[in-house]
């Protein structure tokens, strides 16, 4: 058992646990690995680490939960958020859950290296768990050993808090400490293991239920605990659709199948590729979850996954995210039947989400051009022509779209500019500007002469359309190298560009004048190394 501290700089922090209140528990308290039935969850104890130090924490999270920075940089902080010591009132546990993974059904999975401390409830009355990723081994550990290493800690901390300040509905990250022990890790499972640094994230969301607790009870024909499970959810984070029943049942799903695809359209928006979009890796609530060998598409190219074993198959590939999540929602729809016992309502509410996704895709692609309004037919065919062409040679994404936005289109052009011209401004976008042909100048130019022409028609100022472009498309994100470049320092015990990265990263749409260097294409150096290139569910 975990000792308790007590009136410590952390006693802001109170707890309400309404999940393990209201939901089933696991009867058995033994920490040993096994096949949960009928139960939402299994209490389980953090595993106590050696050293445990700060490496960084997230201001903008502390302030959700009522928590000071000398709070943070007090010892029983790193003490509590490496899993060494309890607050009182926390109340630690895994969930029970399933899950599809890549596509075949794969029974009980569950929190195997996550570890909810308890759920905190702030001043306002927003409710807020806590979970430890990599605090040792639950009973859903399977095989594993419940830990995580330094690499893989320090690239889902940045990434949480890179895409909340994109603006793309995540989970958080309040801390990442380090353990001061060695976990040994084979990286690309090919038997070259070897001991990595390891350490813990602390996880903040709202609520981190997934596809697959729902999955998983109406697998077994536990219809009891999966109504159980709905309704605590409804009343929980979806209390302003009303008492649950048959009909609340539907509007609910129908809201999960909206916000699922406002998260993909902010994904396609910044160049977000998840990696592993498994059922168990979706939120219930429209959250980016689980952080594992995601990537950012540098060069765009909508068939690249950053997976290692996503490799042959490519099934998360960047273009096939907003396919897979309504693949995704279809499971969850047939996890619910048995509460409705109609198709045709769940089938209407499930439609919600190609119809959101597709308007949303519109909307976002005429904001990232900068257009005040949509002409339909129009911007389609700017749009689709424009993710043609940013595929003839290695474009970066980025770059690309913070370039076009600097065009002068208020400016007059002398009669008939030659393409060369035109895509002058463009030229810094390309990885190998020496292929491309002069078939791809003249598609290119082209498109330039297309683009400055729709915006001319509406009559936006160069200066109102470059600010609205510069919200949209972000100038800095955390590029795989970045990352990587991060957790070589980190490993060797400096963690400063952990922290500068996460400072800029608080910016992503500000010019950052004195961060250039964060902003440039991808190193040649970079194309195929391990963390930059390709990555594996290691951690």
């Amino acid at each position: 058992m975990n000792a308790q501290l007590k009136d410590t700089a952390l006693d802001s922090l109170t707890f309400d646990n309404r999940f393990t209140r209201e939901l089933p528990a696991d009867p058995e308290t033994a920490n040993y690995r096994r096949q949960v039935m009928g139960a939402c969850y299994s209490r389980v104890q953090p595993t106590p680490v050696a050293q445990p130090e700060l490496v960084a924490y997230s201001k903008e999270v502390t302030e959700h939960l009522d928590l000071t920075g000398d709070a943070c940089e007090s010892e029983a902080f790193a003490q509590v958020f490496a899993g060494n010591h309890l607050l009182e009132g926390m109340d630690p546990y895994a969930s029970c859950y399933g899950g599809h993974q890549f596509g075949n059904w794969a029974g009980q999975l569950g929190d195997g290296r996550a570890i909810n401390l308890g759920e905190g409830v702030n001043r306002q009355g927003e409710r807020w768990i806590l979970q430890l990723k990599g605090a040792g081994p639950t009973p859903y550990s399977r095989t594993a050993d419940g830990l995580a290493v330094l690499r893989s800690s320090v690239r889902e901390f940045l990434c949480s808090e890179a895409m909340h300040h994109l603006g793309v509905p995540t989970t958080r990250a309040l801390s990442l400490i380090s353990t001061g022990e060695q976990v040994i890790r084979d990286m690309f499972y090919d038997g070259h293991a070897k001991p990595e640094p390891g350490a813990v994230v602390c996880r903040v969301a709202p609520s981190f239920m997934r596809f697959g607790n729902f999955q998983l009870f109406a697998s077994r024909g536990e219809m009891d605990v999966l109504r159980q499970l709905v309704d605590y959810t409804i009343r929980t984070d979806f209390p302003h659709l009303g008492e649950p029943s048959p009909e609340v049942y539907l509007r609910w799903f129908e809201e999960v199948c909206l916000r699922t695809a406002e998260m993909m359209v902010h994904w396609t928006r910044v160049g977000f590729v998840h990696g592993v979009m498994n059922t168990d890796n979706m939120s219930i609530l429209g959250l980016t979850i689980d952080y594992g060998p995601y990537g950012w598409l540098e060069d765009y190219d909508p068939n690249w996954t950053p997976n290692t074993t996503d490799a042959v198959g490519r099934r998360y590939r960047f273009g096939h995210q907003p396919q897979i999540a309504h693949w995704n929602l279809a499971q969850l729809a047939n996890a619910i039947y048995p509460l409705i016992e109609e198709v045709e309502p769940l089938q209407q509410a499930l439609d919600v989400y190609p119809e959101t996704y597709e308007k949303g895709s519109q909307v976002m692609m005429a904001q990232k051009l900068g257009f005040d309004t949509l002409e339909p037919k129009i911007d389609d065919e700017l749009s689709t022509e424009l993710l043609a062409i940013l595929q003839l040679v290695e474009t970066d994404m980025a770059i690309f779209y913070r370039k076009l936005a600097a065009l002068d289109v208020d400016a007059e052009l002398p009669d008939d500019p030659s393409d060369d011209a035109l895509m002058a401004p463009l030229m810094d976008a390309y990885y190998t500007p020496d292929l491309l042909t002069g078939e791809h100048r003249a598609r290119i130019g082209n498109w330039i002469r297309n683009y400055r022409m729709r915006v001319r028609k509406e009559g936006i100022p160069d200066d109102v359309r470059r600010r609205q472009m510069n919200a949209v498309n972000p100038k800095y994100v955390l590029r795989n190298y970045l990352a990587q470049l991060a957790i070589d320092k980190a490993e060797q015990g400096d963690y400063s560009m952990v922290n500068e990265l996460l400072e800029l990263l608080r910016h992503p749409y500000d010019e950052q004048l004195d961060r250039e260097e964060f902003a440039q294409k991808r190193p040649e150096w970079a194309r195929h190394r391990a963390g930059c290139s390709m990555l594996s569910c290691s951690s």
